[in-house]
């Protein structure tokens, strides 16, 4: 059994570290999206509530080394609004009696991710210090057996934060009865980056819809011409395969009708719709790639949402980031905030996509704070995190 903070009335007045997921995007400074960060705040602020001294933690990119481009001080900043007596640190150097603090990122020291059980063990212990408890809220870390996820909470007594209690409860809701209809959205890059989810979800499912890179795979598996598309060629054989136990298995599998196909990767590269049975007649010929999910796509995909009790989605339906290739993604962000039922972001890109048009988080039912953790949950496999939380 999951241990949580309801196990817990009183922290005494003893310091606790609290393994958040504060690994935002940050541009010259300046937070971009602290989605992250907001999730955090009710865990510390229940810690402080039941008498605790936080000692909050988390990483922030893949730092080699201590880059200063990696440094936790912004985050350290938009805290200060909320916690104005936020002491920042680095590890060794917390005053005993500070009553709330902020360390440095963890993975300045490669001890952190190291493979070495050994090293993580050691660097845990010295995350720790003088605290007496633990507490694990970074959901978007907790499939990752790292020290500050693994063996800091093997060291004393720990509990899941509430963080990780909503991804879990929404995360189960997906995977155990969920109301129907149920439509899965796939986007993104690579077919071979969602292998697991489709496994794990294709007989649980009513409908998948696929969108983003990986539609061209499976629109190749079908015999069209995607010109310089993304194309994962080994992957071809698999889309195929899933297209033939989506039928043996009564789903519905919709792909793309339609493809706005561009002369390059490029923000304002010239661009027109094709229907995706003609991609080779557009004015750029073979030479052409997708870059989003067309209107006729974008109004068939909102159609099935609109019809869904439960949605999952994962990956863009295009490049959002460029304005012209945009409007797959939102049209599809659009129709889960109108959802009478179970709507869930599945966190990463498509978490930043909606943020990046401007839907406000309680617009959905859920958006996740890990993909990758997200998706591995989905997939039934063990999360390292989870196992040191079990009792």
């Amino acid at each position: 059994m999951l241990r949580t903070l309801d196990q817990i009335d009183s922290f005494a007045g003893e310091q606790v570290v609290i393994r958040c997921d504060l690994n935002v995007p940050i541009t010259n400074g300046v937070i971009q999206d602290p989605g992250r960060i907001e999730a955090a705040l009710d865990t510390i602020d229940e810690v402080i509530s039941k008498g605790g001294r936080p000692v909050i933690c988390s990483h922030l990119g893949r730092p080699e080394g201590e880059d200063p481009v990696f440094s936790l001080k912004p985050v350290h900043e938009y805290l200060l609004k909320r916690y104005p007596n936020l002491f920042f640190s680095n590890l060794g150097e917390v005053p005993e009696d500070a009553e709330l603090v902020l360390l440095e990122n963890l993975r300045f020291d490669p001890r952190e991710t190291s493979k070495d059980q050994v090293a993580r063990e050691a660097f845990a212990r010295e995350t720790l210090q003088a605290a007496k408890f633990v507490v694990v809220d970074g959901f978007g870390v907790i499939h990752r057996k790292q020290s500050s996820v693994y063996e800091l909470a093997k060291l004393v007594p720990s509990f899941a934060g509430r963080t990780v209690q909503r991804e879990l409860d929404v995360l189960t809701k997906l995977t155990d009865e969920p109301s129907r209809p149920y439509t899965l959205i796939l986007g993104g890059s690579k077919v071979s980056d969602k292998l697991g989810v489709i496994d794990s979800l294709l007989p649980k499912v009513d409908t998948m819809l696929i969108g983003g890179g990986m539609m061209f795979t499976f629109l190749k598996a079908q015999g069209f011409e995607v010109g310089k598309s993304l194309l994962e060629e080994d992957q071809i054989d698999r889309a195929r395969e899933y297209i033939r136990r989506a039928e043996q298995l009564g789903v519905e599998l919709v792909l793309p009708l339609d493809t706005v196909v561009a002369s390059g990767f490029s923000a304002d590269a010239p661009h027109e719709t094709a229907d995706v049975s003609s991609f080779e007649k557009t004015s750029f010929g073979m030479d052409g790639m997708g870059l989003d999910i067309g209107p006729r796509t974008a109004e068939l995909f909102a159609k099935h949402i609109s019809q869904s009790a439960t949605v999952f989605w994962n990956g863009p339906m295009g490049v959002f980031e460029f304005d012209a290739f945009a409007n797959g993604t939102r049209a599809v962000a659009e129709a889960l905030t109108k959802v009478n039922g179970l709507s869930v972001v599945g966190g990463g890109d498509s978490a930043a996509a909606v943020r990046h048009f401007g839907f406000e988080d309680k617009e959905f039912g859920h958006i996740s704070t890990g993909g990758g953790a997200s998706l591995e949950f989905l997939e039934g496999k063990p999360l390292p995190g989870l196992e040191a939380l079990n009792d």
